[in-house]
């Protein structure tokens, strides 16, 4: 289940709403993300780190993946969308959130 399957932010987009406030997520284990730890900029994303993406045939509905990162797979160091990577389990997709590290 996704970290975002229980949250709607309505008429504002997440940029938007990163420069007013840092907002902060629970998921259904009580984990708490920031949401400003986005997946636009390439320099805060590494191999080995655990992302939460969004697939290509996901990009109607925002459902996302999560996994590990292997290769970083977007050479621009921003994208609006989020930097597209390759996880271990080789699924293709941008990056929506940074998980924190517990």
């Amino acid at each position: 289940m996704s970290i975002f399957s229980k949250f709607y932010i309505l008429n504002i987009c997440e940029e938007q709403l990163a420069a007013l406030l840092p907002l902060y997520l629970f998921d259904e284990r009580n984990e708490c993300y920031l949401m400003n730890m986005n997946g636009q900029d390439r320099e805060k994303i590494k191999p080995g780190m655990v992302v939460e993406i969004v697939l290509k045939q996901d990009q109607r509905s925002g459902r996302t993946t999560r996994g590990v990162v292997k290769e970083l797979l977007t050479k621009s160091a921003r994208h609006p969308h989020g930097i597209k990577v390759r996880l271990e389990s080789g699924e293709v997709g941008r990056v929506k959130v940074i998980v924190p590290e517990s």
